[in-house]
Parts: structure tokens; sequence; C-alpha cells
């Protein structure tokens, strides 16, 4: 059987070429009156970026400087990024709340210290997360990344922290 993350997805890229992009940027905190995913995505990156929600397509990925994801620790951030079909973000480094959030809700993050100066905003990305390699289809370009260590990808198939719990007991 073939897990999600073991498959190479194609998708393109929304660049965000700063650093300390917050919780409260993502998923502003006047929209956390609910846990909906598909509600909260319609406000997904609204206040860095007006029209992320009409431009993003399923499999698309935002890509980012250092400590994304830094401020509030509120899942509702990646449940945000999640319902707005994206398939992961790839950042310079991550926030460790938010690092560890989106483990335990099911979604793959990929630090990249390279990626957010070599991916052209709207570029065409692969993505094989088994082999730990990013490739721009459009400036012909691979990145490399570590891939998550086997505990937390077995996390993420199962699709999150309490969906891994009630597999295993």
């Amino acid at each position: 059987m073939t897990e999600k993350h073991e498959v190479v997805v194609m998708g393109k890229a929304w660049v965000y070429k700063r650093d300390h992009i917050n919780t409260d940027e993502i998923i502003p905190a006047r929209y956390l009156n609910t846990d909906d995913e598909q509600e909260l995505a319609k406000h997904c990156m609204e206040d860095i970026d007006k029209g992320f929600v009409g431009k993003v397509g399923e499999g698309d990925v935002i890509v980012a400087g250092e400590d994304f994801g830094c401020g509030s620790s509120r899942e509702h951030a990646v449940w945000a990024i999640r319902g707005a079909k994206v398939a992961t973000v790839i950042a310079k480094s991550f926030a460790r709340i938010f690092y560890r959030n989106a483990i335990n809700c099911g979604f793959y993050l990929i630090e990249s210290a390279d990626a957010a100066e070599k991916i052209g905003d709207g570029d065409k990305v692969e993505i094989d997360y088994k082999a730990g390699i990013i490739r721009d289809k459009t400036a012909g370009v691979e990145i490399k990344f570590n891939p998550l260590p086997g505990f937390a990808l077995e996390i993420i198939n199962d699709g999150g922290l309490l969906e891994h719990i009630k597999k295993k007991v």
C-alpha cells in the first residue's frame, strides 16, 4: 500500500519571501469562531495576500522564509492551510509549536534553506516526499530536503495524532 507522502505531488508555488509569518497572518483572529476547515480556508493568508484564496489550487504549496507559523499556538492556522487544499508549506524554518501542530493535525511540512530563493512565485513544483526532492519544473532546479522521520510520517499518514492513537489502541 502506498502511503500519502511516499508519492510525488505537483502544484504551483506561492512564494512569500519574508520571515516570521505568524499564525494571525495565516488565519486572522477575527475568524477563530469556527473550527471548520472549509470556512477557515476562505480567509487563509488574507492579511498577507488578499488574492491567495482565489488563486491557490488543490496540491499547491506555500513557500516562505524563516520562523513560519510563529505567534500563538492555534491549530486553526494549520486547519486553514489544509482547508485551502495546500499540499505542504516549504519554509527555511518553522516555529516549533506550529511544526508540532502540523504533525499532530496530519499535515506535512518541509524545511529547506534554499527554497524561498530558488522557487519563483507561480512556478510548477513537484515534490518527491520519499526521496526528499523538490523539483521546480519551471526553473529546472532541484532542491533536496530531509524527509520527516518515520514516527512523524506515520502520524501524518494516519491522519493526525488522534487517529494515530486510535489506530494503535
